[in-house]
């Protein structure tokens, strides 16, 4: 079993020198951090693929955010206790290193890293198609190209240039969303003056084909549609062990996250489907939250959104290279990646674990432009199912590490998991009906999808037991050697 490093290690480096090779450094301050795990439930998946979701499940897709919502709180909670316990950059990868084995972090740890590599691709080139349309001089590669190449810079300065980044890009977002829920609210219940929508109201829920126009299954088959926009909430726990006060962060992060799911992603999508009906051919043609801007009579519906949208791939952009890079700095530091990846400039930056994920991602950007009609709609459905196994595992981790941490410090246990063991399981059991589920779905492509994350989930496991397999093999050859050379009589009894 590999051994975890300590608080001072994981956050500071071995002995917070600050030199090339020391680790990571506490650059992030208490700001930054309050808005990394705000803005990390704000997805710009929310906004580019909550349309076909709507167009999937009707009102009902609000069941699908509630159903994935829930989810993430309770999953959330399972890890909120563990990183508060060990606050770590490879937070839950490291957790099930040790809790399940290395074979669990490092195929946890590798799934992870890929999910947010497609998701570098995935956001670059949505980007990249706005900036396009307001300066169509430059290509869209090019935009991708400058997009990816900034945000990089920004990374490689230092963990506080990141952090300022996304402090304003998420404050961005919040600030957009906030306020989409209030005037759409507010023409939703009738008391916004000079709305011009007459198709706003209440009774939009339920008065074309239902709350459920396609049937309670539509319900999950929402969900693989809707949670890949849910991933981003377990950033701050990779982060917090770069700020001044891991644990503090931690929990505050895991004690809001029920309010800000509530708010950002039910609110929204509620204000949505109340604006216009399900069905309203805007939806499909403009996009959800443009289609209701513009029902509103708002002028330049369509360049708001563009342009928060746009924040939002920044945004997630920015985020998205950070955590990979920081998962891959946390595999190199356990070895199962290359020992480079574990190495930090005197910034305390992981630059081979930075690069080398930048390059994963502009390899994905090609595939992604390569096949342009069908990569982005499978980018997202795959990248769903493995934000499931993702959960999964953080589940079973919890179920161990809770007797671990009882064991050896109990005083550490300052955020607990709700019920346990008993939510544990029965999250852990609602996470595999999901698939289960997802695995008789076939017009919605859903067992397709789910095959072949269970495909690329596979081929990662493999390589970890031949991986722990040539570890052992190694091992025990060591002392097979000595034998060979040490006379009998030169061996002590153990």
């Amino acid at each position: 079993m590999t051994s975890q490093p300590t608080l001072t290690q994981a956050a500071h480096g071995p002995e917070g020198t600050g030199q090339p090779g020391s680790g990571l450094q506490a650059g992030l301050k208490n700001r930054h951090l309050s808005m990394i795990a705000i803005g990390g439930v704000i997805g710009a998946g929310l906004f580019v693929g909550s349309s076909s979701a709507i167009a999937t499940a009707g009102p009902g897709i609000l069941l699908s955010y509630a159903l994935v919502g829930t989810l993430v709180v309770l999953v959330m909670r399972m890890l909120g206790e563990m990183s508060a316990a060990n606050p770590t950059s490879g937070s839950f990868s490291a957790h099930a290193d040790r809790a399940l084995g290395p074979w669990a972090g490092f195929t946890i740890g590798w799934l992870y890293w890929f999910f947010w590599v497609v998701v570098l691709a995935v956001e670059a080139t949505a980007g990249a198609e706005i900036l396009e349309s307001w300066i169509p001089a430059v290509p869209q590669w090019g935009w991708a190209l400058i997009v990816m190449v900034v945000l990089t810079a920004t990374n490689l300065v230092s963990v506080g240039s990141y952090g300022e980044f996304e402090f304003w890009f998420a404050g961005i977002k919040v600030v957009a969303i906030a306020a989409f829920i209030v005037i759409g609210g507010l023409a939703v219940f009738g008391v916004l003056p000079g709305a011009e929508s007459d198709k706003a109201g209440i009774g939009n829920l339920v008065d074309h084909g239902g709350f459920l126009p396609h049937g309670a299954g539509a319900i999950l088959t929402g969900v693989l549609l809707v949670v890949f926009s849910f991933m981003g909430s377990e950033i701050a726990t990779l982060a917090a062990g770069e700020s001044e006060d891991p644990q503090r962060a931690v929990t505050k992060s895991t004690n809001s996250i029920i309010w800000r799911i509530a708010v950002f992603y039910l609110g929204s999508i509620f204000v949505v489907v109340a604006l216009l009906p399900w069905n309203d051919p805007s939806i499909k043609e403009k996009g959800s939250y443009v289609a209701a801007l513009d029902s509103l009579g708002i002028a330049h519906a369509g360049q708001i959104m563009n342009f928060i949208v746009l924040t939002s791939v920044l945004s997630c952009l920015n985020s998205g290279l950070y955590t990979a890079s920081r998962m891959a700095f946390s595999l190199g530091e356990r070895g199962d990646a290359p020992k480079a990846f574990a190495r930090t400039t005197s910034r305390g930056v992981p630059m081979a674990a930075i690069i080398a994920s930048v390059i994963f991602g502009f390899v994905a950007v090609f595939f992604n432009y390569k096949f342009p009609d069908s990569v982005f709609l499978f980018l997202v459905n795959s990248s769903g199912a493995v934000a499931l196994f993702v959960w999964l595992v953080i589940c079973f981790s919890q179920l161990r590490m809770r007797k671990i941490i009882q064991a050896e410090a109990p005083e550490k246990l300052v955020v607990r998991m709700w019920l346990y063991p008993y939510l544990t399981w029965a999250t852990a059991a609602l996470i595999v009906f999901v698939l289960g589920y997802m695995l008789t779905d076939t017009e919605h492509d859903g067992r397709d999808t789910v095959l072949l994350s269970l495909l690329v989930a596979a081929v990662v496991l493999g390589v970890a037991f031949v991986k722990e397999w040539v570890r052992r093999g190694k091992a025990a050859a060591v002392p097979a050697v000595g034998d060979s050379v040490d006379q009998p009589s030169d061996r002590v009894p153990e």
